[in-house]
């Protein structure tokens, strides 16, 4: 795959983000970033769209892993940041700066001065897919990603929240590709779901999509607690 993809490469995490952004693996997803990205939508008319591969967010050192699904087609597909630019980024980094987690709650840009403590933020597939669905073939054409993220992070990191079902399952055949050992049958998801990986707990949250929002299914408090459990579980501190 094109820049060298997942593990085996060097650079560190830098390098790696590097080389997401410049990944064209899967046809159906590089023409719709890209389409995207030329028409825009009305509202963001005058602004430059990232269009690329999304890499993850996140001091390289980092304790706790939030894993979503994708980029979002006027969110991090415009702005080039993790659920930067969107209503569910809205939501999950008003949730992390509520618990101490981020340096301030409204996300713009990359340029917004905005900082994470001990938290990184990724997904599964790192490109904007069309409906918010990526397929099962390129979910699984851009895990050596998520592989290649997983072991460059495992000296620090403690504790994961995966946001969604998608992201649960993703996620486990990575980690296993990854070191860890993950139990068969795997376990499935569940909102405040806790499965413990040897040295990495892992826990599941409904996705801070609009329809679990707007509708209640997750709430606010709902997703400040699992953020504040697994926090404390990867040995951070958080605000009550």
């Amino acid at each position: 795959m094109d820049g060298g993809i997942g593990r085996g490469s060097g650079g560190g995490l830098a390098g790696l983000d590097a080389r997401i952004s410049e990944c064209r693996a899967c046809p159906r997803l590089v023409e719709w970033r890209e389409e995207v990205a030329r028409t825009k939508r009305a509202a963001f008319a005058d602004q430059e769209y990232w269009g690329r591969p999304v890499p993850g967010f996140g001091p390289a050192d980092a304790a706790l892993l939030i894993v979503g699904l994708a980029p979002a087609a006027h969110g991090a597909n415009r702005t080039g940041r993790m659920f930067t630019g969107d209503r569910s980024g809205d939501v999950l980094y008003a949730a992390l700066h509520d618990v101490g987690l981020a340096s301030r709650g409204t996300v713009v840009d990359v340029d917004d001065g905005l900082e994470l403590y001990g938290v990184r933020i990724t997904s599964p597939v790192h490109c904007a897919p069309p409906a918010n669905k990526p397929t099962p073939e390129e979910r699984d054409t851009c895990r050596p990603w998520l592989v290649g993220e997983l072991e460059l992070l495992r000296p620090t990191l403690r504790a994961v929240v995966v946001l969604g079902a998608f992201g649960w399952q993703a996620l486990l055949p990575a980690l296993a590709e990854a070191g860890w050992d993950v139990p068969r049958p795997r376990p499935a998801f569940a909102h405040g779901a806790r499965v413990r990986l040897g040295g990495l707990d892992l826990f599941g949250c409904f996705h801070v999509s609009q329809r679990n929002t707007f509708t209640g299914r997750l709430t606010p408090t709902m997703l400040r607690d699992v953020l504040r459990t697994a926090a404390g579980t990867a040995g951070l501190d958080t605000l009550p």
